[in-house]
């Protein structure tokens, strides 16, 4: 619109200098149309909104516009790009007004300019480029505003999700150091608890098993405060840390529960995070062993398949109605327990199974993708 005024502009001094020699009136022709052009130059410093300086300008420019068309009409079709900027800076009502006078100044203009009479179109075509100038303006402004508001919505959508997935994050974060709480401090922190009552028990009695049972306690509040220490840094298990991979970990924590230990296959590097949920399930499958299951032996196998890693826990213990969640004879299983192993499996796109029945043991398995473990990566 910019560069349309300019066109306008000079090709109508052109014209009036073209058809009419120098007169008196030249030079306020040309004088009047150097103050538009500078005016015109003017507003975009002045913004678009319709605020008291910018209106001033408007109507300056307007009547200088007229001024200009009443001594010279074939300066009328300047009048095109004035539309757009008074719809751009008025409301709409006063944008309508003025495109009314503008249009009935062209038409006038038009009229004066004819040389062979009364035409009809000088009257209708002012009007119907008004018209159109008018409706591809409210067209575009409503299609803008569209835009604008699919923008926002867009945007506020956008916020809304980020939003959401750090409260899921947290949530989720939230129940995983739960489960890493569950699976070490508080098993160790239990354990202490019964060899120390255990100790209490006998300390005047035996008083050398009292005193394996507190150095027992002992070795597992160090290895605790290891576990403590470890979550502060990354939230990798402590026995991950020393080195040696899963299967020593495995080995390590299957040996301080007197369990067996295997491993069957061939082995092959797995993220961390496996090896890290992999452990913490062994930890808590023989906690439960420990405490609830009053078996006499268990094994602990890690298994590499051609397609997925499994883990097994097999006890010959008690027992229990997996169907229930409850051990047989009053035992149970302690809070998170089974529900967090069920739930680390998951979270890597693995299974746990739970096969058990009343005075027969209990075999615990998880199974998880070698491919997910492998895209995983560390």
């Amino acid at each position: 619109m910019h560069v349309a005024f300019f066109l306008l502009l000079g090709a109508s001094l052109v014209r009036f200098l073209l058809r009419h020699p120098w007169e008196e009136r030249s030079p306020w022709i040309v004088a009047l149309s150097g103050a538009l052009a500078v005016l015109y130059v003017l507003g975009p410093a002045l913004g678009s909104r319709a605020t008291p300086r910018r209106i001033a300008w408007l109507v300056t420019v307007v009547a200088v516009w007229m001024l200009l068309v009443v001594l010279a009409p074939s300066f009328a079709w300047c009048a095109v790009p004035l539309f757009y900027t008074g719809m751009r800076t008025l409301p709409p009502r006063a944008a309508l007004v003025l495109v009314t006078l503008l249009t009935v100044f062209v038409v006038t203009a038009q009229v004066q300019l004819s040389d062979d009479g009364f035409d009809p179109n000088l009257i209708v075509a002012p009007p119907a480029v008004a018209a159109i100038a008018t409706a591809v303006f409210v067209h575009a402004q409503r299609q803008a505003d569209r835009q604008r508001a699919l923008i926002d919505d867009l945007i506020r959508t956008r916020r809304e999700l980020a939003a959401t997935e750090r409260r899921e994050g947290t949530l989720a974060e939230r129940q995983r150091l739960s489960m890493e709480i569950h699976d070490t401090l508080a098993q160790g922190l239990s354990s202490q608890q019964m060899l120390l009552q255990a100790a209490e028990r006998t300390w005047d009695s035996d008083p050398s098993t009292a005193r394996r049972h507190v150095r027992t306690a002992g070795s597992i509040a160090e290895r605790n405060l290891a576990e403590a220490r470890r979550f502060v840094h990354d939230l990798a298990p402590a026995d991950l840390a020393e080195g040696g991979g899963l299967e020593e970990a495995l080995r390590t924590v299957a040996g301080r529960e007197s369990a067996a230990f295997r491993v069957d296959g061939a082995p092959v590097r797995l993220p961390e995070r496996v090896q890290s949920a992999l452990l913490r399930i062994a930890q808590g499958a023989l906690a439960n062993v420990r405490e609830h299951a009053d078996a006499r032996s268990a094994a602990v196998t890690l298994t590499y398949l051609d397609d997925q890693v499994v883990l097994d826990i097999a006890d010959d213990g008690r027992g229990f109605e997996p169907a229930h969640g409850r051990a047989a004879e009053g035992g149970g299983v302690r809070g998170h327990g089974l529900p967090a192993m069920r739930v680390r499996a998951q979270q890597l796109g693995g299974t746990l199974t739970v096969e058990s029945t009343p005075g027969e043991g209990t075999v615990l398995s998880v199974a998880i993708p070698l491919s997910t473990t492998l895209e995983a990566g560390p």
